[in-house]
């Protein structure tokens, strides 16, 4: 696991920060039903995080089902694979939410938004793929 990577901003709770990264990555595919995470103290040491902001982080992906926690041995993502799926969908809705409401208050139709992502969809993607090969 290398959260090194990661770069926390100031405009979200560390610990939410966290557990969307981990749920990114379960989405993507980089971590399978059944891994294994990282203890808590390696994950603070090498996000330079405090100790309790990755406490609550595994706390709050418990709460939502992401992880499960044994006997405060180790914690691992959940085989539950409609759990996972909830989980997705909830991941999506919200940047979908805030892309639908900045479209509507600007008087963008849901027609011309459906043409703008059909005309943009492949772009992006193509750029995507242009920063996967650097």
């Amino acid at each position: 696991m290398n959260i090194s990577e990661f770069n926390f901003n100031n405009n979200t709770p560390i610990y939410l920060q966290i557990a969307k990264y981990f749920q990114a990555k379960v989405f993507i595919g980089e971590l399978s039903p059944g891994d294994v995470m990282p203890s808590r103290r390696e994950l603070a040491g090498e996000a330079r995080v405090n100790l309790n902001t990755v406490q609550k982080a595994y706390a709050f992906m418990e709460d939502i089902g992401l992880i499960k926690t044994e006997r405060n041995r180790f914690s691992s993502i959940t085989d539950n694979k409609n759990i996972i799926e909830n989980l997705r969908n909830e991941f999506i809705k919200e940047p979908l939410e805030n892309f639908i409401l900045t479209m509507k208050s600007v008087n963008i139709s849901k027609e011309q938004v459906l043409k703008l992502i059909d005309k943009e969809f492949d772009n992006i993607k193509e750029v995507s793929e242009d920063k996967k090969e650097k």
